[in-house]
């Protein structure tokens, strides 16, 4: 188990929630190769889902960009072994959108 080896870089989530999150990903590279970005990635979403409600979105790679919209509290981008982890909620923008 990795637990505690994870090296937060950014974000806005609590303290608890982002242990939570930091363990989900230790948990998933017990369960699958580190190679298996798709399988890491897909472990912690549904277990976010089923903890905190549908709707998350995580990312797992060595290398990626990204851009999205996010609801406040909910996320997170860190590393762990060789890889970073990106795990949040996504939210609706908030512009309106001309008829």
């Amino acid at each position: 188990m990795l637990e505690g080896k994870a090296t937060v870089e950014d974000t806005d989530m609590p303290a608890k929630m982002q242990l939570q999150a930091t363990s989900a990903a230790s948990r998933a590279l017990d369960r699958f190769d580190v190679l298996d970005c798709r399988s890491i990635a897909a472990h912690i979403k549904k277990e976010f889902d089923a903890i905190h409600g549908p709707g998350w979105q995580c990312v797992v790679g060595c290398s990626f960009g990204c851009y999205f919209t996010h609801s406040k509290g909910s996320f997170i981008y860190f590393k762990l072994e060789s890889l970073r982890f990106l795990v949040f909620k996504g939210a609706a923008d908030e512009q309106p959108r001309p008829c």
